[in-house]
């Protein structure tokens, strides 16, 4: 399908319509990005998306052992403080 160019402002935009709209499952706001010269649209995704399959992935590999201990114990901890 062609398309023209609307010009906004010093812009350009293009007008989607309704039926590319709902088979792509756009909704108020998109990822706009391009690869190789080719302007690809698609749904924009939610914050934190495939985190929840990347730490399964990172468990079953056995590589999810904490960057940071539950506890930073120093021997200074244990002596007693002079304020």
């Amino acid at each position: 399908m062609k398309v023209n160019l609307i010009p906004i402002g010093n812009s350009k935009g293009v007008r989607i319509p309704s039926s590319v709209i709902k088979e792509c499952g756009f909704g108020d706001q998109i990822e706009m990005r391009v690869e190789h010269g080719i302007v690809v649209l698609a749904p924009a995704r939610r914050t934190r998306d495939g985190w929840d399959g990347a730490f399964a992935r990172m468990a079953a590999a056995k590589d999810d052992t904490p960057l940071v201990p539950d506890t930073m114990e120093h021997d200074w901890d244990k002596e007693e403080w002079e304020w």
